[in-house]
């Protein structure tokens, strides 16, 4: 029986035949998915194809310009991205341009803190040409000379050879690194020299492990290092050595680099500035090493501190170190670049200690002496203190400070702050006895 049924299933009429031959059978699904798949892998969109050519493009010139075949012409797509960024960032250093990739994040951020180069801003503090005439008069009349990352180097390698000569009596033979070693660490000077992206040399990586560090990086030239390769060295030191040796590399290369940096083009590389953002990472270290040394200089110019600045404005900063500082840069003598790192200080709203809150009531206490002109810088960071720290200041400090308003007077400024001084609560004087104690005492 069960072949019979088969055999009624398989005959089939010529009129079904001729129908089947007519009628288009749907596809299944899994012949519709392979088909799009062929279809999208065989199809590349106009949009896409332009930027993989536009890519290879790049690549060519680049190739060719790093082995001399010819000059690389400035593309036009390269200067309008140039128009579109701040003058701060604008012409940036030659060599380092094409390296300036970083966090779109970042740099929106860092380009919020500049302007055109006509307009001399300052987050909130708008400096005139007066107001920096005014400010040149606290700068130091014989400030130190300046030295250039290269002297700095030379004079610690100078420094270094004499400790370690000091170490042997006259009989014993001082080690000396191997010639292979000083070979391999000039050869890694050179490619640090050219840097610009991708991973750095292991040999360098090991560095901040040996005890004799110092001597072995400079064998790296650190003042031809590109600011890539700075930055990449940062991250480096930053994360590996503690607080007291990461100071001393941040003191002796970071903040040369940074300054010289600032004073050859008038505005920080990007590189350099992601630099500083990492070196506070290690807070200690970045105010012994950097910002502290920068305020005792006494010839720190307001682009200077503005720019160091914004990177404490953008960063967490732990309490007692921000409190620390803020107590050192108080008993400095003042310049204007002062007023600003102050300032920054004090917006973070920290609870500070007495000892701090005095120390800053002090700071400008000690103005009552002085007979210059203030800057507007001066005043608006008297204003901030006031303004956020008014109810932890005793009732003998605001009198002082009241006379300080009437010594030096901004005619703007000095009545919000004779406001906030008068309609505020000091922390010698006890509340009144509540309304209802009262009754209950009745």
């Amino acid at each position: 029986m069960g072949k019979i049924k088969s055999e009624k299933r398989a005959r089939k009429s010529l009129a079904d035949d001729i129908l089947e031959k007519d009628v288009i059978k749907p596809a299944q699904r899994g012949e519709k998915v392979r088909r799009r798949k062929d279809e999208d892998e065989d199809y590349v969109d106009k949009r896409t194809s332009s930027k993989i050519l536009e890519q290879a493009r790049a690549q060519q010139e680049e190739l060719d310009e790093e082995y001399g075949i010819r000059s690389v012409p400035k593309r036009k797509r390269d200067k309008k991205k140039q128009e579109k960024l701040p003058m701060p960032l604008r012409g940036a250093v030659a060599e380092d341009s094409e390296s300036d990739r970083g966090d779109d994040d970042d740099l929106e951020e860092y380009n919020d803190d500049f302007l055109d180069e006509g307009d001399r801003f300052a987050g909130d503090c708008i400096i005139d040409k007066k107001d920096e005439d005014a400010l040149g008069a606290f700068m130091t009349q014989e400030p130190e000379e300046r030295k250039t990352l290269s002297d700095i180097i030379m004079e610690k390698l100078a420094e270094k050879k004499t400790e370690v000569d000091s170490q042997f009596s006259v009989g014993e033979v001082k080690p000396k690194l191997d010639e292979k070693i000083v070979s391999c660490y000039k050869t890694v000077g050179k490619i640090l020299s050219k840097y610009r992206s991708g991973k750095l040399p292991k040999a360098f990586k090991v560095i901040p492990s040996v005890t004799n560090w110092e001597e072995v990086l400079f064998l790296t030239n650190p003042d031809t290092w590109t600011a890539a390769a700075t930055y990449q060295a940062t991250r480096l030191f930053a994360s590996n050595l503690n607080a007291k040796l990461a100071q001393r590399y941040f003191n002796v290369i970071l903040y040369p680099r940074v300054r010289d940096d600032i004073a050859e083009y008038k505005r920080l590389n990007y590189h350099l500035y992601m630099a500083l953002k990492k070196a506070l990472f290690k807070p200690a270290a970045f105010f012994k090493g950097i910002l502290l040394p920068l305020c005792q200089a006494g010839n720190c110019s307001l682009r200077e501190a503005v720019i160091i600045g914004s990177v404490i404005t953008k960063c967490s900063i732990p309490l007692l170190h921000s409190s620390a500082a803020l107590l050192k840069i108080a008993e400095m003598d003042y310049n204007g670049a002062n007023s600003i790192f102050l300032r920054l200080l004090i917006e973070k709203k920290y609870a500070l200690p007495y000892r701090v809150v005095d120390a800053v009531v002090f700071h400008f206490i000690r103005f009552l002496s002085d007979d210059r002109d203030l800057p507007v810088l001066w005043h608006q960071s008297f204003l901030r203190f006031v303004q956020i720290y008014k109810e932890d200041i005793s009732s003998e400090q605001k009198d002082a400070l009241m006379e300080v308003c009437q010594k030096h007077s901004h005619p703007k400024i000095t009545p919000l702050i004779k406001r906030e001084i008068a309609n505020s609560k000091s922390r010698d004087v006890e509340d009144a006895v509540p309304s209802n104690m009262e009754d209950e005492d009745m």
